[in-house]
């Protein structure tokens, strides 16, 4: 029994020497055996393990960093972008401020880098002077006298039209010249032109400014060029009760008139001044102006003078009143507006190469920051500022009146000397604080956006934005107080950054610098006027009508 199982097994088994799979191959005919012997998937495991060995193997590439200034400085040096760097028009760049609405992105910063060394809109050969412009001696004289001899870019661009009785709108960056600008050609005009009216009734010229500050500071300049021609220049601003405002006209303003609109608007309804006899219109800071608290009152205004529709040269106005539109930014309803009182053919626009564009000349520091460190923070900067340079000009910006009399107490505090500057003070504590601070009696001066527009601020070395600014004008304007004409070299800019809404502005800040554009969003539409109901002219007017 044992044999034959045995013998039955043995048959079964295959031959020696070959194996079972190769006999079925054998009796279907196939000679040829495919054996695989390594998985595919190890197999290309260890082809791109040789790989790796192979590349390490290999002698790497010395990489050399490039020569030259760095535009963007981050905290994360792989960030980092040169200044010769380009990015594509539709390119997305890697921004360091990407992350910064996540919590753990506090404590991180990032620099945007100066990479001019002089103010974009001064003459790189400085070839043509004030007197080559045909100006009176006497006001070149009096420039001369305050070390000024050569126009800037914008002032080259300017001052030829209005001398010829075009009227104007300019559109410029922050600190390029823009009040000589207009205040040169009209004062000469004045010298020049006889008045049609011998025994003149009310102003020849008016200037429109938003703030008081501004105001005085445009009287002021007028005075100092106008000393040597005779001219008068009378300066009115609300605030004070409409008496005062009576008072200063009656003093006579038969040249030059500086008025907010609030005021203005006061004094004609009262029939205090007329515009029968205005030659030359012009509003400064035109871009506020013409914010929905004040486009009102400045259409009716405007509504009262008989402005020029001539688009040939006038060398004399034939009764009629030149207008002169100048400003930073400009939003897209200014064209509706000017067509209700003027010809829009008849205005001449200039606009700056490099207008709503960040100033390459200034540096630009962000700091994302938890709201509870912010005053640390600014202790830190103002105190190695004050030691580094003693008797440079530190501006505080805050966004409300609030913030600015609470920092005001801190720094108090803390021995640091300062003032402060907002629309809710008394007109009466209010004057004089923006002229104290330009005349160094005190380097550090905490403020809102009043403080932002149009005001000389020359030996202002450092700009502090203690809260960042709710759109970009405001922040355009806010770095505007430094790098200005005349003004010192090597100035910069720290914001800081905590909340999420001030990351998307930080953001397209950032891809801006990075691609070197103007800023976006910067055409915005005029909104509807206030309804009259909501407006108050009293002696505590808002900050905005001042």
């Amino acid at each position: 029994m044992l044999v034959a199982v045995a013998a039955g097994a043995a048959r079964l088994l295959p031959p020696a020497g070959k194996t079972f799979w190769s006999c079925r191959f054998a009796a279907r005919g196939c000679h040829s055996i495919p054996v695989i012997r390594i998985p595919r998937r190890m197999q290309l495991r260890a082809e791109l393990t040789g790989a790796r060995k192979q590349k390490k193997q290999q002698p790497q590439k010395l990489q050399v960093p490039r020569a030259g200034k760095l535009l963007i400085v981050s905290k994360r040096a792989g960030l980092n972008q040169h200044s010769r760097q380009t990015v594509g028009k539709f390119q997305r760049p890697v921004l360091v401020s990407q992350g910064w609405k996540h919590r753990l992105s506090f404590g991180d910063h990032f620099l945007i880098n100066n990479t001019w060394q002089r103010a974009p809109f001064v003459q790189e050969q400085e070839a043509v002077t004030f007197q080559a412009l045909g100006l009176l001696p006497e006001l070149v004289e009096a420039l001369r006298a305050s070390h000024i001899t050569h126009p800037t870019t914008v002032q080259l661009q300017i001052i030829p039209p209005i001398l010829r009785g075009k009227n104007l709108l300019c559109a410029a960056e922050t600190g390029s010249g823009k009040t000589l600008s207009y205040l040169l050609p009209v004062m000469h005009r004045l010298k020049t032109e006889k008045p049609k009216i011998e025994a003149t009734i009310g102003p020849r010229n008016v200037i429109l400014v938003p703030s008081r500050e501004l105001s005085e500071q445009v009287k002021n300049v007028a005075k100092s060029l106008g000393h040597g021609l005779g001219l008068s220049v009378t300066a009115v601003g609300g605030g004070r009760g409409i008496n005062r405002v009576e008072k200063q006209l009656l003093k006579g303003c038969s040249d030059i008139l500086v008025a907010t609109p609030g005021a203005l608007w006061k004094a004609l309804k009262r029939n205090m001044v007329h515009l029968d006899n205005v030659r030359h219109f012009v509003m400064d800071e035109a871009d506020t102006l013409f914010d929905e608290s004040f486009i009102e009152l400045v259409e009716d205004i405007l509504l009262q003078t008989k402005l020029s529709s001539s688009v040939h040269d006038q060398s004399d106005l034939e009764g009629n009143t030149q207008l002169v539109v100048v400003g930073a930014t400009f939003p897209n309803g200014v064209g509706e507006l000017l067509s209700k009182v003027t010809d829009l053919g008849s205005i001449t626009t200039v606009t700056s190469k490099r207008l709503h564009c960040l100033m390459p000349h200034i540096k630009q520091k962000f700091l994302k920051l938890k709201g509870v460190n912010k005053m640390a923070e600014l202790l830190q900067i103002i105190k190695e500022q004050s030691a580094a340079k003693p008797g440079s000009g530190i501006l505080v910006f805050c966004n409300s009146a609030s913030t600015v009399n609470w920092l005001g107490y801190m720094l108090d505090d803390h021995n640091i000397k300062h003032l402060r500057l907002q629309g809710q003070m008394p007109a009466a504590m209010r004057a004089g604080i923006f002229d104290t601070f330009q005349k160094s009696l005190t380097d550090v001066l905490v403020c809102t956006d009043i403080a932002s527009r149009g005001l000389d601020s020359r030996r202002v070395e450092l700009v502090i934005n203690y809260d960042f600014p709710p759109t970009l004008q405001d922040y355009i304007h806010r770095a505007g107080r430094v790098g200005r004409m005349g003004s010192e070299a090597h100035c910069i800019v720290v914001s800081f950054v905590t909340h999420l809404w001030d990351v998307e502005l930080v953001q397209k800040i950032e891809i801006a610098a990075r691609k070197r554009i103007s800023l976006p969003g910067m055409e915005t539409s005029i909104k509807s006027p206030i309804p009259k109901t909501n407006l108050t002219y009293s002696n505590s007017e808002p900050e905005v009508l001042n």
